[in-house]
C-alpha cells in the first residue's frame, strides 16, 4: 500500500531556489513515509506562460539534463518514485511541457509531452509548446503503474481512457490552473469545483486512483498585469471519485495512502471497462460529427 505525497508550492523568480524547495519538500515527504512523490507543473520557475515572451525559452532545458539529474539523485536518496515536471528543450526551436517520471532507484523510467495545448488568456502555452507525440504512457514503478498527464490533459476522458486500457493504476496530472483575479468573484467557485469534479469523474468511469498536483499563490510575472491566482486544492481520488486528502490554498504536502487491491475490487462492483461498446466508437476519432 503505497503512500502518495503531492508538493503543492508557490514559486519565487529564480530557478534554482525553486528547485532546491522542490528537493526539500521531496526529503521531507520522504521522511512523512512517502514512495510516491510528485511535483506541480513547471515547478522551477514561475508559470510564464502568462505572456508570449522569447525570453522565457531560456528556461528550457534537456532530459537528461539538471532538473532530471537533481530529481533523479532525490529520488535514490529517498527510494521513492518522482514525478516531476520539466520544460524540456527537445531540439532547436522545439520544446514541450514534459512530465518526467523516475524510479526509486533513480532511474528515469521515461516522459510524457503534454499533448493537450490550450491558448487562453494568461494560459498562451501554444505559443512554447509543440503538442506532445508519445502517446499516453504508463510506466511499471517500483510501487505501482502510473500514467502521468498534465494540467490541461485533465479536461480530456480520452486521454485518461487511454492510459487506464493501457494499465495504470494511477494518473497523475501536474498542474498549473487558477483565477483571473477579476473573475474570481463571479465565476471562481463553479471553475474549481468543475476542476474537482471532472477529475474524480475519471476516476470512476475508469476505477482508478487520481492525483492533481497544483500550484498555488498569486504570480504576476507580466509587470503590471493582473497575475494568475493559483488555487492549489491539490487532492487525490480513490477509485470511487471519493477525495481520500485535499490541500487548501498554501505550501503543504497532500498525503495519502493507495490500495491498489480497491482497483479490482470497484471494478467488478462497476465493469465499465467490460461493457464498453468498442464497435461503436469509430466516430470518437473526428472532429465533430457533420
Amino acid at each position: 500500500m503505497p503512500r502518495i505525497a503531492l508538493i503543492q508550492s508557490t514559486a519565487s523568480e529564480a530557478p534554482e531556489t525553486n528547485l532546491r524547495k522542490a528537493l526539500e519538500r521531496i526529503s521531507e515527504a520522504s521522511a512523512r513515509g512517502a514512495e510516491i512523490i510528485c511535483l506541480q507543473e513547471l515547478f522551477r520557475s514561475l508559470y510564464f506562460c502568462q505572456e508570449e515572451n522569447v525570453d522565457h525559452f531560456e528556461l528550457a532545458e534537456t532530459i537528461p539534463g539538471p532538473t532530471t539529474e537533481a530529481l533523479s539523485e532525490a529520488a535514490k536518496a529517498a527510494q521513492a518514485v518522482i514525478v516531476g515536471s520539466v520544460f524540456e528543450r527537445r531540439a532547436a526551436g522545439v520544446y514541450h511541457n514534459t512530465a518526467v517520471v523516475l524510479d526509486a532507484d533513480g532511474k528515469i523510467l521515461g516522459r510524457y509531452r503534454k499533448m493537450h495545448i490550450p491558448d487562453d488568456p494568461l494560459y498562451y502555452e501554444k505559443f512554447y509548446f509543440t503538442p506532445g507525440d508519445l502517446g499516453f504512457p504508463v510506466f511499471e514503478t517500483r510501487y505501482g503503474k502510473i500514467a502521468p498527464l498534465v494540467c490541461w490533459d485533465q479536461w480530456y476522458p480520452e486521454a485518461a481512457r487511454l492510459a487506464a486500457l493501457a494499465g495504470a493504476e494511477l494518473l497523475v496530472y501536474p498542474t498549473a490552473i487558477g483565477w483571473h483575479p477579476k473573475e474570481k468573484g463571479e465565476w471562481g467557485e463553479r471553475q474549481r469545483e468543475a476542476w474537482r469534479v471532472v477529475q474524480r469523474s475519471h476516476a470512476v468511469a475508469n476505477g482508478v486512483y487520481v492525483a492533481a498536483v497544483n500550484r498555488t499563490g498569486l504570480e504576476q510575472p507580466v509587470p503590471g498585469g493582473d497575475g494568475i491566482e493559483f488555487w492549489g486544492g491539490s487532492f487525490v481520488a480513490g477509485p470511487l471519485g471519493d477525495v481520500m486528502a485535499e490541500g487548501g490554498q498554501t505550501d503543504e504536502l497532500v498525503i495519502a495512502d493507495l490500495d491498489f487491491a480497491r482497483i479490482e475490487e470497484t471494478r467488478q462492483g462497476w465493469p465499465f471497462l467490460r461493457d464498453r461498446r468498442i464497435d461503436a466508437y469509430g466516430d470518437l476519432t473526428r472532429r465533430v460529427i457533420d
